[in-house]
């Protein structure tokens, strides 16, 4: 990929850049105010089982790590893809795990929609990205 990413590219930089600042806000949240984030999320994370500060952090952690490949992605050409292909990654997996929690009743149906912002859409989103910039990168 050039240094003029071209309108493709700008658009994919303009989408990590956001999911970046998203994900980066999350895990600062989730590390440095557990139990806030765990009972204001507007998510319904305490159907998922009770608090556990821990492992809150240590999800905030997997959160800003995502957070700080997309943003290098943003900056770094060279290694673009493969930092949004391993972010994507991330995302897809956890999306996963929430499909299965919905789909075998271990949370609400109403978890369809509640996880559609901050899980799905991420996922579909970063891995649109990816495959975009694989495109990219193979012209």
């Amino acid at each position: 990929m050039s240094a003029q990413p071209g309108r493709q590219g700008s658009t994919a930089i303009a989408i990590l850049a956001v999911v970046s600042a998203g994900s980066l806000a999350n895990g600062c949240w989730m590390v440095f105010a557990p139990h806030h984030w765990f009972r204001n999320l507007p998510a319904a994370i305490p159907d998922y089982g009770p608090f556990n500060p821990h492992f809150v952090r240590d999800v905030g952690v997997a959160f800003l790590t995502m957070g700080a490949a997309l943003a290098w992605a943003t900056v770094r050409a060279a290694a673009r893809f493969e930092l949004v292909a391993v972010a994507a990654l991330f995302a897809a997996l956890h999306a996963v795990l929430h499909v299965f929690d919905t789909a075998t009743g271990h949370v609400g149906a109403a978890h369809w929609m509640l996880d559609l912002p901050g899980v799905y859409f991420p996922a579909i989103v970063l891995v649109a990205v990816a495959g975009l910039l694989r495109g990219i990168r193979r012209r």
